[in-house]
């Protein structure tokens, strides 16, 4: 990996931009993999994902093969969704398991737990049990995880601080936001297909900037002179607003999260949370958006819409429920062109990773020093 990065984290006015080669070239694209993805906390899902116990989530991230299961117990566990056995990927697809993880193969099978129960025939016809096996020393690969207003991270490499201490920053930020939250199957989830790198839908989400060229209704009720940046250093970055109004259906308006500070009934903050997790927080409801690369230049963006009480996602509520999906959809799905066209920018060649706005461009600027320090940690 041969980037010079040496311009990326001077000071904003003299700074410039990661070079092209971490948006085009498929060498830097696997080291990022790892230094970026896997030694962090990268969401993967959504807590509703599994709603139920039993309900099991086989998923990748960029190759790595994870089991999501929500236990008897009610918790999310994570593991590497391969057999211990001769390395079967043991669940395919989406499901509800009663009982066991059963590996397809030759029928190891696993607790929800990650221990392993039974190893069929493995001394043998018959014989289920053999002298020189432990299974105690069997059980499936775990990896680490969190969930955060209803995002399941996780830790592939092991190598991350806790994430209460990694995100207690944010954590301590949005405290009166970390209370249940509240989901439907109508109108609270989409996703958004980038032909991008992902980590431009991260520079774009954090700065208020292109605001009345890209969001022009937005525009109307929050302006780019009600925004501010935030910045926190090698770990998040964003935009907050001192204007937001709730939508309204005759009157009827969200139910609000309880015993938030006078400072949120009018105001909003949005902030991408290092690497790959864009939140959005709000009176009534907030959004999350989980940022999937698919490849180098091709990213999904789930997105998901929770709200502060029960209420709001009864029958009711739905007419608000779609007004509000839809307006989301809209504000997200305007940006589709601003960051494919940046991709197709990183082939010019002569592009050296742009200059930044001092007054403006912060927050991308906090993001790009991340990216640059990860190579160096």
């Amino acid at each position: 990996m041969c980037s010079d990065l040496s311009k990326v984290n001077l000071p904003i006015s003299k700074a410039n931009g990661l070079p092209n080669s971490h948006y085009i070239d498929e060498q830097v694209f696997q080291k990022e993999k790892e230094c970026l993805l896997y030694d962090n906390w990268s969401g993967v899902a959504f807590e509703h994902d599994v709603v139920n116990p039993g309900d099991a989530l086989p998923l990748n991230l960029l190759g790595f093969p994870l089991l999501i299961v929500r236990d008897y117990t009610n918790q999310i566990c994570v593991y590497q969704n391969v057999c211990r056995h001769r390395g079967m990927i043991l669940v395919e697809e989406k499901k509800n398991i009663r009982g066991t993880i059963r590996c397809p193969y030759h029928s190891w099978s696993y607790n929800l737990d990650g221990s392993l129960r039974a190893t069929p025939h493995i001394g043998g016809p018959g014989y289920n049990h053999h002298k020189d096996l432990n299974k105690k020393s069997l059980r499936l690969k775990k990896i680490r995880s969190y969930v955060y207003l209803g995002v399941i991270f996780v830790n592939i490499s092991d190598s991350a601080e806790p994430f209460e201490k990694t995100n207690c920053s944010l954590m301590s930020r949005w405290s009166e936001f970390n209370k249940p939250l509240f989901s439907c199957k109508n109108y609270s989830s989409f996703q958004l297909e980038l032909k991008c790198n992902w980590k431009l839908a991260v520079e774009n989400f954090c700065e208020s900037y292109h605001l009345p060229w890209v969001h022009p209704e937005l525009n109307v009720v929050s302006k780019l002179e009600d925004h501010y940046n935030i910045e926190s250093k090698d770990q998040f970055s964003g935009q907050g607003s001192y204007h937001y109004t709730q939508i309204s259906d005759n009157g009827r308006v969200f139910v609000d999260f309880e015993n938030l500070s006078e400072s949120w009934k009018t105001g909003a903050e949005y902030i991408a949370l290092y690497p790959n997790v864009l939140l959005g927080v709000h009176r009534d409801h907030i959004f999350s958006v989980i940022l999937q690369p698919i490849s180098k230049d091709f990213t999904l963006e789930r997105v998901n819409i929770f709200y502060a009480s029960s209420r709001s996602i009864n029958k009711d509520y739905s007419k608000l429920r779609e007004d509000n999906f839809l307006f989301w959809k809209s504000v997200l799905s305007e940006d589709i062109f601003v960051v494919e066209g940046m991709q197709k920018g990183r082939y010019g060649k002569f592009f050296d990773g742009g200059r930044f706005s001092p007054a403006m461009d912060g927050p991308t600027h906090n993001f790009h020093g991340w990216v640059a320090n990860q190579y160096s940690a």
